[in-house]
């Protein structure tokens, strides 16, 4: 496994323009599967998971041609449905927990899918229930293997049917949507999410000849269609590289420049970091960040300490959690971060901790951040990542940290993170790859 080898306290500078959004491609480059006709997707990101899924369709049989940086065009013509049940189909599924979005494009054009338990983060239960009860109530019927932990879901016609999600799932919300559209009627989909990357798949299928209303709320009225066709898109910046840029640029008292945001569909981010005490100044649709010497984390109006806590979109969104969480140890003032939807999530702080983080780790959901104010600044240490974003969390510490520190187990990081390093190089950092 990889490592990086990082000498910290370094101030960075220059521009950086964010990569293509990680959690919108995977729906995106799923969706070529309701179509024969050929899709061009442009913005996609050069990381581990984007690959791992372009493999996986390449294994089914669809035409991948990558025209240039980030262009790919896909056509799913000719589809090798024997490949679900290869073992070699099951090893490559499990490596990726994007895997399971193959299921609704599937189910819905073949009458049929399967997937092995999926793989991804180790961050506590992401469970599947949403995206099968959602396939069942279309018509579908599910089965199990508890032996090889192999799902399945089967249907001769999927039928238009009202589905009220027990979760407001991103993931669960897309895979049902992708089912829908070629079902028979009228689906309604209520508790949906309604994250920008939902609105762009939304947005994407219609182009394709779906029909689906609603779009940008947590009901979505999708009238069936009997086929779909080809189209172009273009994937968001990720939103979630943004904010671990504007926490970098603060740990680092950094002045950064991050370029083409779409500033519109940002939510409550720049709110949450301004709260941090984060200086900048969104112009053009760039994010401008000067060098700050101190940041004072706001408190609530009756003088208690401010909580940043993960909520469905609107609300912030929970992989950037632990990002607010390593920024705030070098901030002015106190944070009570809760994480609420996984539970894992903040164990990484034990290597905060060892690094001279005054953090208090509550319980699973909960820790109590003490800013230090840059008087005692981090120590490098040698550490683990442990999953994508804990890996840019303890990255960006390394950064601010005196001496040097080393992570293993990067794929963690690359899994979400289009060549960090050389990124990061270009603002000047001293961080090197080593096999």
């Amino acid at each position: 496994m990889g490592s990086f080898i990082i000498h910290g306290g370094k101030r960075l500078h220059g521009t950086i323009k964010p990569q293509g959004a990680k959690n919108e491609v995977l729906q995106i480059i799923s969706a070529v599967l309701l179509t024969g006709d050929e899709v061009t997707i442009k913005n996609v990101p050069d990381i581990v998971d984007v690959n791992r899924l372009i493999d996986i369709l390449q294994n089914l049989g669809v035409k991948v041609q990558r025209k240039e940086k980030g262009v790919f065009t896909f056509q799913a013509d000719e589809i090798n449905l024997d490949y679900l049940t290869d073992p070699t189909y099951k090893k490559d599924a499990a490596k990726i927990r994007g895997s399971v979005m193959i299921l609704g494009p599937l189910l819905a054009r073949f009458g049929k899918a399967y997937l092995p338990k999926p793989g991804g983060d180790k961050i506590g239960r992401r469970r599947l229930d949403t995206h099968f009860e959602g396939f069942m109530k279309l018509g579908a019927k599910f089965r199990f293997n508890p032996e090889e932990e192999f799902y399945g879901v089967e249907a001769d016609k999927l039928q238009g049917a009202y589905i009220l999600l027990p979760e407001a799932s991103v993931t669960g919300t897309a895979n049902i949507l992708m089912a829908s559209v070629l079902a028979e009627g009228e689906t309604t989909i209520y508790n949906a999410a309604c994250e920008p990357y939902i609105q762009q798949l939304a947005k994407m299928l219609n182009r394709m000849g779906a029909r689906i209303e609603g779009i940008g709320s947590n009901m979505l009225k999708v009238k069936g269609v009997k086929e779909l066709h080809g189209t172009e898109h273009s994937v968001l910046p990720d939103m979630i590289e943004i904010g671990s840029w504007i926490g970098l640029a603060a740990m680092t008292r950094s002045g950064i420049t991050i370029k083409d945001v779409h500033a519109e569909s940002l939510g409550q981010i720049p709110a949450v970091f301004r709260k941090m005490g984060i200086e900048f100044e969104i112009k053009n649709d760039d994010i401008i960040i000067p060098g700050q010497e101190h940041y004072e984390i706001s408190k609530f109006i009756d003088g208690s300490f401010l909580t940043v806590y993960d909520a469905p979109w609107p609300g912030f969104p929970p992989d950037l959690i632990s990002i607010v969480l390593v920024t705030a140890t070098q901030a002015r003032g106190n944070l009570l971060v809760h994480q609420k939807m996984f539970e894992s999530r903040l164990f990484f702080v034990d290597r905060l901790i060892d690094m001279g983080a005054q953090i208090v780790l509550c319980d699973p959901h909960r820790a109590t951040v003490v800013g230090m104010d840059f008087e005692s600044p981090l120590r490098g240490i040698t550490m683990v990542s442990p999953d994508i974003r804990a890996g840019i969390s303890l990255l960006i510490a390394a950064l601010s940290a005196e001496g040097k520190s080393v992570i293993h187990n990067i794929e963690q990081i690359d899994r979400g993170y289009e060549k960090i390093d050389e990124k990061l190089r270009a603002l000047g950092a001293d961080i090197i790859r080593s096999d």
